[in-house]
C-alpha cells in the first residue's frame, strides 16, 4: 500500500549560489557518507548536480511523509547509490517502509520523486 508520494524540482543555479555564499550549506544538506562522495567529484558542475539531486530527493521524501523538511532533518535522510548505481534512500524512523526514489537532471534543473510504500 502506498503511504506517500513526493516530488521536488530545484534550479541548479539556486544550489550553486547557495554553495558559493555559504560553505556550510553542504554540511547542512549532506550526511557524512554523502559528503565523502561529493568531495571525490572532480568538477564543480557535477558537484552542483549531485548536491541539487540530493536536495531534491530529501525534499521529495519529506513531502511524501506528509511533514516536509522541518519535522525531518536533511541529516535524517541519506541518499546513496546501490550496487547498480541507482539511487536509494535510508531514513531514520522509516526502516519498515519500502522507499523508491528517482532523480534526474537537465541543464538547469534537478528533480526527484519519492514513493513510500508500507511493507506487507
Amino acid at each position: 500500500m502506498i503511504k506517500g508520494i513526493g516530488i521536488d524540482l530545484i534550479e541548479l543555479d539556486r544550489i550553486k549560489d547557495s554553495l558559493e555564499k555559504n560553505k556550510r550549506f553542504v554540511d547542512r544538506i549532506l550526511t557524512q557518507k554523502e559528503r565523502e562522495v561529493f568531495n571525490k567529484l572532480q568538477n564543480d558542475h557535477r558537484k552542483v548536480e549531485f548536491l541539487a539531486g540530493r536536495f531534491a530527493a530529501k525534499e521529495a521524501f519529506a513531502k511524501a511523509t506528509g511533514t516536509g523538511i522541518g519535522k525531518l532533518s536533511f541529516q535524517h535522510i541519506e541518499v546513496f547509490a546501490n550496487e547498480k548505481g541507482a539511487p536509494e534512500i535510508k531514513a531514520i524512523g522509516f526502516e519498515v517502509e519500502n522507499i523508491f526514489v528517482s532523480i534526474t537532471h537537465s541543464r538547469d534543473y534537478a528533480t526527484a520523486q519519492v514513493i513510500i510504500e508500507a511493507k506487507t
